[in-house]
């Protein structure tokens, strides 16, 4: 929505509160007019210790009280409803069905919905909602994984989700600059890395890969190109994009396949693949 795109972040997760202080309120006083309003008299209760007044002779049967005697008391009123309900801790987000609270908060970006996590204990639980983060990494990703439960949520797979993209961009990066020595570190030394440049050769091995980029970053034309279309999934210690990359070249565009694995706590690239894309092209871009 285009309001959203001139707020900035703070500006949206004070947007997000005050929409859900409003729905709150609201269910309260929905809540307030739904209850029935009932009246119950004291009753009085009298004390049996006085029944016969004959057998205790004739000095006043009445039960000893604290407060000096008396044959009769209160017995208080009960708890009215909400009272007795709000003491048990529920609380009005805990209460709100959830799609309510997950719709508000589809409209936070990924910045805005930590800090909103911040502010305090009910936002913190409304915003590590599973549901939120599965909303928010369809609408930021890709709609192809609705149907995996990831071992440790949604919050945790959008966040390697996340880092994984940034390395996929930090490689084309690394390829425009033609720096030789950031992309020998970007890659896994092994013997089974495999790299498949456009034109179809294979090249296998840490070295021979390397050798294979130092005759890309030697070709004088440079390399102006756009990534479209990103697609990632990952595992534990393995993560593999697809994309669509646009070259400012006759045999363009192509599509694009990088494999990578954790190791020493860092992801490595060991395998790259870049093919002349047929068929129609799909000219829509999905950002990742």
């Amino acid at each position: 929505m285009e309001i959203f795109s001139v707020l900035s972040e703070p500006s949206l997760v004070a947007v997000a509160v005050t929409a859900l202080c409003f729905v709150f309120a609201l269910f309260s006083l929905l809540r307030s007019f739904s209850l029935p309003r009932r009246f119950t008299p004291p009753r009085k209760h009298h004390t049996d210790c006085g029944a016969s007044n004959s057998d205790s002779g004739g000095g006043g049967g009445a039960a000893p009280y604290l407060n000096g005697g008396g044959t009769e008391m209160l017995e208080p009123s009960p708890v009215p409803a909400v009272l007795a309900e709000r003491r048990t801790g529920s609380s009005m987000m805990e209460e709100l069905v959830p799609e309510i609270t997950t719709h508000a908060l589809s409209y936070l970006d990924y910045p805005s919905l930590c800090r909103l996590s911040m502010t305090n204990s009910l936002m913190r639980k409304a915003a590590n909602d599973d549901n939120a983060w599965k909303a928010l990494y369809h609408k930021d990703f890709t709609l192809e994984q609705d149907s995996i439960t990831p071992t440790n949520g949604w919050k945790a797979y959008y966040a390697a989700t996340r880092a994984i993209v940034n390395i996929n961009t930090e490689f084309f990066n690394i390829v425009r600059d033609k720096s030789l020595p950031a992309m020998s570190r970007f890659w896994l030394n092994a013997d089974y890395v495999k790299c498949i440049h456009a034109s179809g050769e294979l090249f296998s091995g840490y070295n021979a890969v390397m050798q294979s980029w130092q005759l890309v970053f030697n070709w004088e034309q440079g390399l102006n190109f756009q990534v479209r279309d990103v697609r990632a999934r990952v595992l534990t210690d393995m993560a593999w994009v697809t994309m669509k990359t646009f070259v400012d070249m006759d045999t363009g565009p192509f599509n694009v396949t990088n494999v990578f694995e954790f190791h020493n706590g860092r992801w490595y690239m060991v395998h790259h693949h870049s093919s002349v894309m047929n068929g129609e092209i799909d000219h829509q871009i999905v950002h990742g």
